[in-house]
C-alpha cells in the first residue's frame, strides 16, 4: 500500500513535534530551554540597569547632600578659589552691632591703575573690635573670616539685580553681598575696652538665658584698618601674640575660680556638706608630707563650705580635693562640664585641659583644687560654666551672630538661641549662686557689695611662673536674685583677683545696669 502526503505538509523536522489538538507543529525542548534562557537574560539586565539608576540616582543625592551641607566648609577650602571670583563679582556685606545701625565693618570699592576692581575693608572702631570681627584680608579671622561665605554672596532678588547689571561703571556693577546682625551690644563692648584700659588680657559679656555674647575684648589689639601694613611685624611680636584672641584661645591657669567647680562636684556627691563641712584654718594645710598655704599665709579660723568659697581659703579646698571627694566622681563631672572636650562654640577655639584627679598625686590633687598644677582654661569656657550656675545649670550655646539679611534689609536667617544642655542639677546651680553672691556680700570681691544689681560672683589669682607671678580673675553675674549677664575678667600678671579683675568687672556691670 502506498502513502501519499500533501504538498504543503512538509515532513516534521527533527527539532519539531506534532500538536495533535491544533494540528501544528509545536516546539522541542530545545527551543523552549533557549526562550527561557532569553527571558532570564532580560530579567537579569533589567535588574541590573534598574540598580545601576537606583545607585547612580543615590550617588547624585549624596554628593548633593553634602554639597549643601558642607557648602562653607568647601567655600574655604584652600583648593577652592571661588570667593576670588565672587570678590569680583560682588561687593562684601557688612557687619552690624546688634542695635543693627552701628556699622562695625564695611567695604568700599574702586579700581586700579589697570582697570581691575579693588575692595578696601574699612572698621570704624579701629582696635575697639579687633578680635572678634577679625580681618578679611591675609586669610582672614574672627567673624569676617567664619562667615566669609555669607558675606560674599549676594541673595538679592534677580529683578534687582539686573538693575546693577544695566550700571555702565564696572564698580557699580557690583552686586551688594549679605549683612550680618551680630548680637554685639556697642555700649557694652566701650565699656569692656575702656575697663582693660593698657591692661594684657580678655573680657567676655554673654546673657545668661540666651547665650548671645555681648562684648568681647582682648588686649593687646591690633588695629584691623592696618592689618597688611603691619602684619610682618605683628608676625615678628612673638611675645606678645597680639594676634590671639585670649578670650577663646588664651590658655591659663584658673586659681581660685576653680573652687566653683570643687563645690559643683562635692554638692552633687555630698548635698549636706552645705550644712556639716567645717575646718579649722591654720593657714597651711599638709597631708601625705606634701602642703599648701592660703594667699599670704591668712589664717581663716574654723569655716564652713560657704565661707571657704567666699574668703576663698585655699587650706579648706585643699583639704575638700583630698578627702571629701571621690576621683572618679570628680574625673566625671569634668568631663560633664567639657574640659578636655568640644565647646558648643563655633568660630575657633582652643580646649580647656586637665589631668584627671585619678591619675594625679597627693601635690597633683592640692593643686588641681586649687586652680593650680597643670589646669588651664579659656576665659571663654569659664565664662559658659559660670552662665550655666547663673542659669540654673543649663548652658546656652554662646553665639555671634543674631541675623543674616541681604542688602535690602530683608531677613534671610534667623539665628534662633540654643540650648546645649544642663552642665549641673537646678539644686547645685541655685546653692553656688548663694555662694558666689556671699564673696560679693562678705568675701572677696566685697567691692561690689555697695551695688544694688546684686552681683555674685569668683575671683582668683593664678600663679603662673617660679616667681609667684599671677593672673587676676573674676567671674560672675547679676542680678543673683534673675541672672540676666554673665562676665569674666582675666588680667595677665597683674596680681590679686579682687584688686585688679573686680574693679574692672565693676565698670562693666555698671554700664549695663546705670
Amino acid at each position: 500500500m502506498a502513502f501519499f502526503r500533501k504538498k504543503n505538509n512538509p515532513p516534521p523536522r527533527p527539532e519539531q513535534g506534532y500538536d495533535p489538538s491544533g494540528g501544528m507543529y509545536a516546539a522541542a525542548p530545545g527551543l523552549e530551554r533557549i526562550e527561557k534562557e532569553k527571558k532570564t537574560a532580560r530579567r537579569q539586565m533589567t535588574f541590573f540597569a534598574v540598580l545601576f539608576a537606583l545607585l547612580f540616582g543615590w550617588m547624585c543625592f549624596y554628593f548633593t547632600q553634602t554639597a549643601l551641607e558642607n557648602k562653607v566648609e568647601l567655600f574655604d577650602n584652600d583648593y577652592n578659589h571661588r570667593d576670588e571670583l565672587l570678590a569680583m563679582r560682588n561687593r562684601r556685606g557688612s557687619i552690624y552691632a546688634s542695635d543693627s545701625e552701628t556699622l562695625l565693618a564695611s567695604t568700599q570699592t574702586d579700581q586700579d591703575d589697570e582697570g581691575n576692581i579693588v575692595q578696601i575693608r574699612s572698621y570704624p572702631f579701629g582696635s575697639m573690635y579687633a578680635h572678634v570681627l577679625g580681618y578679611a584680608q591675609l586669610g582672614g579671622s574672627g567673624l569676617e573670616e567664619y562667615y566669609k561665605y555669607d558675606l560674599l554672596h549676594s541673595d538679592l532678588p534677580l529683578s534687582e539685580k539686573v538693575r546693577y547689571d544695566n550700571k555702565e561703571n564696572a564698580v557699580d556693577k557690583l552686586y551688594p553681598g549679605n549683612n550680618l546682625i551680630t548680637t554685639l551690644d556697642p555700649d557694652i563692648q566701650k565699656a569692656c575696652y575702656e575697663a582693660m584700659e593698657n591692661y594684657e588680657g580678655a573680657v567676655i559679656v554673654t546673657e545668661v538665658k540666651t547665650g548671645r555674647i555681648l562684648a568681647m575684648v582682648s588686649k593687646p589689639d591690633f588695629d584691623p584698618n592696618y592689618i597688611e601694613e603691619n602684619w610682618d611685624s605683628l608676625l615678628a611680636d612673638t611675645e606678645s601674640g597680639t594676634l590671639l584672641n585670649r578670650v577663646t584661645q588664651g590658655l591659663y591657669p584658673p586659681g581660685s575660680t576653680f573652687k566653683i567647680i570643687d563645690c559643683i562636684d562635692l554638692l552633687q556627691e555630698n548635698p549636706e556638706a552645705v550644712e556639716d563641712y567645717s575646718f579649722d584654718c591654720s593657714g597651711v594645710f599638709e597631708q601625705g608630707g606634701e602642703s599648701i598655704h592660703c594667699y599670704d599665709y591668712e589664717v581663716h579660723g574654723t569655716v564652713s563650705l560657704e565661707e571657704s568659697f567666699a574668703h576663698s581659703c585655699n587650706s579648706s579646698f585643699a583639704n575638700i580635693g583630698l578627702n571629701m571627694i571621690s576621683p572618679d566622681r570628680m574625673s566625671e563631672t569634668l568631663r560633664a562640664l567639657l574640659f578636655n572636650s568640644k565647646l558648643p562654640y563655633d568660630l575657633p577655639y582652643v580646649r580647656s585641659s586637665i589631668n584627671m584627679p585619678d591619675t594625679l598625686s597627693t601635690e597633683g590633687i592640692m593643686q588641681m583644687s586649687i586652680g593650680q598644677g597643670t589646669t588651664s582654661m579659656t576665659p571663654l569656657h569659664l565664662n559658659m560654666i559660670t552662665a550655666a550656675v547663673a542659669n540654673g545649670g543649663v548652658l546656652m550655646k554662646p553665639h555671634l551672630v543674631d541675623e543674616l539679611h541681604d542688602a535690602k534689609g530683608r531677613t534671610l536667617k534667623i539665628y534662633n538661641n540654643q540650648e546645649y544642655g544642663p552642665l549641673m542639677s537646678e539644686e547645685v546651680a541655685a546653692q553656688l549662686v548663694q555662694f558666689m553672691r556671699s564673696v560679693v556680700t562678705d568675701g572677696t570681691a566685697s567691692s561690689l557689695s555697695s551695688r544694688d544689681y546684686e552681683p555674685a560672683g569668683k575671683t582668683g589669682s593664678a600663679e603662673f611662673d617660679n616667681n609667684k607671678s599671677s593672673h587676676a580673675w573674676f567671674t560672675g553675674f547679676a542680678p543673683a536674685s534673675d541672672p540676666e549677664i554673665s562676665v569674666t575678667v582675666l588680667i595677665e600678671g597683674k596680681g590679686m583677683g579682687s584688686s585688679y579683675a573686680v574693679p574692672v568687672a565693676g565698670q562693666i556691670f555698671d554700664a549695663y545696669f546705670e
